[in-house]
């Protein structure tokens, strides 16, 4: 293909012809790109993560954009990795934004890895390569489904919850809670209540394995005192 300038030397400039054979080169790259984006973009957005179906399919889209972009307004003697490379920091500071530091624990880091994932399978797409890229996309879902599972019930990570204790009396149910808490060697930073009439709520987080929470869950509501035991699942952790 053959590029031209315009009469300031220093912009690109293509004839009707070439836009055309630009845009069906371009097509199946960057629909590709919005399909395998969309698909990461659903299992992030079945977890209700902040990086969700929108966000993936348009870092996908863009960055496959720019790739296919990088090599045209290089030209045959220019950088053409050069905007290509630019991505992957832009991507580093979008990124950043993602992670969050809450109390004593760091939560985001999965989402900003998928995202930093979903823009080099973009990546892949704009520069032709789309076996790689649709392989890539079954490895990043394989690790975010699969391998999340194992982690969990194989008791390899910690994942914080939090458990709300019902009865009518405060005492009782503050000594059982203490007495299970003793039992496992645990910690409890702070306990509140926020009663409903007669009904007191006692509540407090804790960070544990999968074994560990179903375990703390069952002697909770087997401890003389307490009527009814609750456990919320914290939507941050990845």
């Amino acid at each position: 293909m053959i590029l031209t300038t315009d009469t300031n030397g220093h912009m690109l400039a293509f004839s009707r012809l070439e836009q055309m054979l630009l845009t069906g080169g371009a097509a199946a790259r960057l629909l590709l790109a919005a399909g395998l984006g969309c698909a990461i973009g659903i299992d992030r957005e079945y977890h209700h993560r902040p990086s969700g179906l929108r966000t993936n399919v348009l870092i996908c889209f863009g960055s496959a954009m720019f790739t296919f972009l990088s090599a045209i307004i290089a030209g045959d003697g220019g950088n053409r990795a050069q905007i290509a490379s630019n991505i992957v920091q832009g991507i580093g500071f979008l990124g950043a934004g993602l992670i969050l530091h809450n109390r004593d624990r760091v939560s985001g880091l999965t989402s900003a890895a998928s995202v930093w994932a979903v823009a080099s399978i973009g990546m892949a797409c704009g520069a032709g390569l789309y076996f790689p890229a649709i392989f890539a996309t079954i490895v990043v879902l394989v690790v975010l489904e699969l391998v999340r599972v194992l982690e969990y019930r194989g008791n390899l990570k910690l994942y914080s919850s939090t458990y709300e204790v019902r009865g009518f009396d405060v005492e009782k149910l503050t000594v059982a809670i203490l007495h299970v808490m003793d039992r496992e060697n645990r910690h409890m930073d702070a306990l509140e209540n926020d009663p409903v009439g007669e009904l007191q709520r006692l509540s407090f987080s804790i960070s544990a394995t999968h074994r560990l929470h179903r375990r703390l869950l069952n002697e909770l509501k087997a401890a003389p005192g307490i009527d009814d035991v609750r456990a919320f699942r914290d939507p941050e952790d990845e």
